[in-house]
């Protein structure tokens, strides 16, 4: 029999800098959703990707003195290296440098020109940078200001192609409300509605001329592509689309798309831009479009700018890649924002992951070995206390399907820790280390000891969409080769005679509070001179400051504000991490000679080696580093 098929993307990835934590969760919640799906039996496609093209890519590019597709390789790099460091079992991985994808951008452009969707004119009005957005007079309420980011915005004028969105939007409209699904959460839809498709859409600029960093329309080169047009097009191209109709059989076989799990904060162009060009390339719309919440930290959005940008890797490294998953997908709810803090982290994984979880596996394993030698051999001695533990296990798998089956993942997820919770509860009632004083209660006590095996088993082959490493764990221990969602499925069916591990691993450790804050405090970024104390000559003796000349201006890959300079100091290379970002462009800097303070104790600035300070001068009003042209490099200042 065919399996049916399942085909789910995420939003792809901006390359402009590393993504945050409230990125990745997209992806891992994604993740989660397609690797349940594949345990039910579907035949799941998981797309995702990078935008690679725009003004700000050419803008990041150029102040890091780098060509616009080096520089996106490099983060290309850096997303794929965190999405797969989360284990994120991806199908597809487009990026829109491809050249597969350029080209069928192209076609799709021209064809719409020729059908008469695009005409040329002018723009003029508001557009912002960082949104990549249009506006017009109406939609900005004060002005200068984006109405969606809050950042600063200009007003611009140039020639483009429109879209004609309006030719379109009484079909969306009608498409919307005969499928009342479309739009997840409900909340969502109505915003969309209400919003944008109660009024006339305005026709859409979907070519740009004011720069050059993106996909050239072939008929007309002075104008590139538009973000709307080349990155939406991902979940067609990615599956071989062809304009022509000679689709691969990837796209014939996997679309339309059964959900597209975005942030709601790109609702819009996935709702309404999205559909409409599907619609005028007579393609079928996708069954689903959800946008998830937003997770912030503290009490706001994650921004670099308010310095709480939380990094999943630095996270992984304190925590462990699944508390970091466990974390987001369960303080994430289905329709509204989730927060985290460094304590609501430690809380939940002492609470959920080590006291609930670990000490749950760990305590069951030892009983069984201290009581049976590691081996359960008969499972008859049942008691009506035993009644709620054995209906929960045995109905948690349909639990889980159906909280998945709304995407509601961290509530699915929650059904996995109520069952652990209640076995914890069992072990309370039953008192196996009574039961174990008594000969006659030996049939009894293995039973108790069964049900919690079993119990565990379940709950772990479940947790496999979840923290699949942690799941692994769980399963080895205990000693179960049937991994299958089917296997967690109705009556009792942990193995008899089946020999758990000796000695248990600790699945997870509780954590410290003091200590793991402790690692997260943040290092102190070098930015020109700081106020020192006195010293006396032979104090001041130990500083070395030498001429370095900077051969290398490169961007801090985690921080906006700090370049990483590669110095040239006489007998040495030295490299230095420096808040030079909103004073001096990387060709101001680059060849220039500098006073560097050479043995200064080394430090990691946002993850990156400093080993060194170049002297500077700021007096709030004005900053200027301190250049020595005419002396030879490495010369010693005295």
């Amino acid at each position: 029999m065919e399996k049916e098929k399942y085909y789910i993307t995420t939003a792809i990835a901006y390359t402009s800098a590393k993504p945050h934590i409230g990125n990745i969760y997209e992806i891992v919640l994604t993740d989660a959703i397609a690797r349940f799906k594949r345990a039910q039996g579907y035949d799941v496609y998981f797309q995702t990707g990078t935008d690679e093209h725009g003004q700000k890519i050419e803008d990041y590019a150029s102040k890091n003195n780098t060509q616009p597709k080096e520089y996106v390789d490099n983060i290309a790099g850096i997303i794929r290296g965190l999405f797969d460091l989360m284990n994120v079992s991806y199908d597809g991985f487009v990026r829109t440098t491809d050249v597969s994808h350029k080209e069928e951008v192209q076609k799709i452009f021209k064809k719409l020109f020729e059908q008469d969707d695009l005409y040329k004119g002018f723009y003029e009005g508001w557009y912002c940078k960082a949104c990549e957005s249009f506006y017009s007079d109406t939609q900005v309420t004060e002005e200068g200001i984006c109405p969606e980011c809050g950042a600063k915005i200009t007003r611009q004028k140039e020639e483009t192609y429109f879209f004609r969105m309006s030719k379109y939007q009484e079909r969306l409209v009608k498409h919307i409300e005969e499928n009342p699904n479309f739009i997840q959460p409900e909340s969502r839809k109505n915003e969309m509605v209400q919003n944008f498709l109660k009024e006339p859409l305005y026709d859409l600029a979907v070519s740009r001329t004011s720069f050059k960093w993106g996909i050239p329309v072939d008929f007309d080169p002075e104008h590139v592509i538009y973000v709307w047009i080349d990155a939406l097009t991902n979940y067609i191209t990615g599956l071989g689309y062809d304009v022509d109709g000679n689709h691969a059989e990837t796209f014939n076989h996997y679309w339309p798309a059964d959900v597209h799990v975005i942030g709601k904060d790109i609702l819009r162009f996935h709702t309404i831009y999205w559909p409409i060009l599907l619609m005028a390339l007579d393609v079928e719309l996708p069954k689903q479009i959800f946008g998830h919440p937003w997770l912030l930290v503290g009490d706001g959005k994650m921004s670099k700018s308010k310095g709480n940008v939380l990094y999943v890797d630095d996270l992984a490294a304190v925590f462990g890649v699944d508390p970091v998953r466990y974390l987001m997908l369960h303080e994430m709810p289905y329709d509204r924002d989730g927060t985290l803090s460094y304590e609501l982290m430690i809380e939940r994984i002492n609470t959920d992951l080590a006291n609930i979880t670990g000490n749950l596996v760990n305590r069951t394993i030892s009983m069984v070995n201290k009581y049976f030698d590691g081996t359960i051999t008969h499972n008859s001695s049942g008691a009506d206390i035993d009644t709620e533990l054995l209906t929960m296990t045995e109905t948690l798998v349909s639990k889980v399907e159906n909280k998945m089956k709304t995407l509601h993942v961290a509530q699915a997820l929650d059904e996995v820790i109520k069952l652990f919770r209640r076995c914890n509860k069992y072990i309370d009632e039953t008192e196996p280390w009574a039961l174990a004083k008594n000969e006659d209660d030996a049939e009894r006590l293995q039973t108790v000891l069964y049900n919690l095996l079993d119990a565990i088993r379940v709950g772990a082959i479940v947790l496999q969409s979840f923290i699949p490493e942690t799941a692994e764990k769980i399963l080895n221990q205990i000693n179960v080769e049937d991994r299958q969602l089917d296997d967690a499925k109705g009556a009792r069916s942990y193995p008899l005679n089946n020999k758990v591990v000796e000695k248990p691993d600790i699945i997870f450790h509780r954590l410290d509070v003091k200590e793991t804050l402790e690692k997260f405090e943040p290092e102190e970024e070098i930015v020109g001179i700081e106020e020192v104390n006195e010293v006396n000559f032979e104090e001041f003796k130990k500083i070395e400051m030498v001429v370095a000349q900077v051969k290398k201006v490169e961007a801090h890959p985690n921080a906006d504000k700090l370049y990483v300079l590669q110095l040239d100091a006489g007998n040495q290379d030295v490299q230095v991490v420096s808040g030079l970002v909103a004073h001096y462009s990387p060709e101001e800097l680059l060849n220039k000679k500098v006073v560097l303070v050479k043995n200064l104790k080394p430090v990691k600035l946002r993850g990156v080696l400093s080993s060194g300070m170049v002297l500077a001068a700021n007096d709030k009003e004005n900053f200027e580093l301190l250049f020595v042209d005419k002396i030879k490099n490495g010369t010693l200042i005295s």
